[in-house]
């Protein structure tokens, strides 16, 4: 075969699910020199990523840190530490990653209560106080406080303190929410967390941060078993990130580059800033979404700034409209999973990509594509509405 010429991506406005777009200092930090991953420059940088990572988690866990892979490994590491064979747990689903914390929890033995809500609805609080009645000992409790699949925002703070009376760990998803909205780690009282580097942080996915509490640290420090993947063992990955730097594995350099700006910028901005950034953008979709007469379809009063779950009108083709925005807009909106297929679309404002520049450009395109293609909308008064 002949050698193929350089990859040279098109630019595109990310506006699904993520990821989402980078700013322009962090993707010039990827190409910064190498380091080795013991070098005292880059351990001096991993110490800084740490305290920036605790100020935007709202937390003092010693044990906060990135783990070396996307969300899902954030996931994976906080369940295979927490949880042994025989442990019960109880997880919230509402959409499709409370699934995979269940999936996630059965391979490491434990016995899994599914508290169930349709999707696009959050885990009612009661559901949980619920589900505890029935279970005798429960190890762990586990809900995702932002529902990338759905849009719905779960208020965990409530969850949380019936969790703590119940004696059980408290673990949340923030792999949406982080740097979107509030996430409040020590005041909600959460023991475990984990997110993604590629959503609200809009730095490129690779890195999955996480945080443990005292409480959780000692659970997983005096397990009777083995955590079942080496890889993520935080007995293993203490001693990295920790004050030893033992060798365990080689860090990925340049994404840790990546997030250390991502951080920066973040608290550059300030958390009550940014927050309030995402959630006025939202409300700009929302108001022009109301002039084309559409609807988000996740739970009113509960409802993401970040992933706007927009509903699919009635004889107009999903799939067809993304692909018009992909190819003639170049902009990325994601499609519905699961029960949610083909009945709406995924429109990020995530990071970055949260600007009313980009809530304008989509309203404009999404608004002439509906209208050529049957629907009819006023789209001069959504751009107007969204200004």
């Amino acid at each position: 075969m002949s050698n193929p010429a350089p990859f040279n991506p098109p630019v595109r406005s990310l506006m699904g699910p993520g990821p989402s777009n980078c700013a322009p200092s962090v993707l010039q930090s990827l190409s910064k020199p190498m380091l080795g991953h013991l070098d005292p420059e880059f351990v001096r940088m991993m110490e800084e990523i740490k305290s920036m990572q605790r100020a935007v988690m709202q937390t003092k866990n010693l044990m906060t840190f990135p783990v070396s892979g996307t969300g899902s490994a954030g996931m994976e590491f906080c369940l295979v530490n927490l949880l042994e064979p025989g442990d019960e747990v109880i997880i919230g689903v509402n959409g499709v990653f409370g699934g995979r914390m269940c999936d996630l929890a059965e391979r490491c033995g434990a016995k899994v209560t599914k508290v169930s809500s349709d999707w696009g609805r959050i885990i009612e609080p009661q559901q949980i106080a619920d589900a505890l009645k029935q279970t005798p000992k429960p190890k762990l409790v586990a809900v995702v406080h932002a529902e990338t699949s759905t849009g719905a925002l779960t208020p965990v703070e409530e969850v949380s303190k019936l969790v703590r009376e119940a004696g059980a760990l408290f673990l949340i998803d923030t792999v949406t929410s982080l740097a979107g909205c509030p996430v409040k780690i020590d005041e909600w009282g959460v023991d475990a967390v984990y997110s993604g580097t590629q959503k609200c942080l809009s730095c490129p996915p690779g890195l999955a941060p996480v945080s443990l509490s005292e409480r959780a640290l000692k659970v997983a420090t005096s397990r009777r078993t083995k955590v079942q993947s080496w890889y993520l063992d935080v007995n293993l990955l203490a001693g990295y990130w920790g004050e030893e730097r033992v060798y365990h594995h080689t860090a990925p350099i340049s994404m840790n580059y990546a997030l250390h700006e991502a951080l920066r910028l973040v608290l550059e901005e300030g958390l009550e800033a940014r927050f309030a950034r995402h959630r006025e953008n939202h409300l700009a979709l929302k108001a022009a979404l109301d002039v084309m007469k559409l609807k988000i379809m996740s739970q009113e009063g509960h409802q993401l700034w970040q992933l706007n779950a927009v509903q699919v009108p009635e004889g107009v083709d999903e799939a067809g409209v993304r692909k018009q925005l992909l190819t003639q807009y170049g902009i990325e909106v994601g499609a519905g999973l699961g029960p949610m297929k083909g009945k709406i679309w995924r429109v990020g404002l995530m990071g970055a990509t949260s600007t009313r520049d980009n809530v304008v450009k989509f309203v404009q395109a999404f608004g002439d594509i509906l209208n050529a293609g049957g629907y009819t909308c006023d789209t001069k008064a959504a751009v107007a509405a969204a200004k």
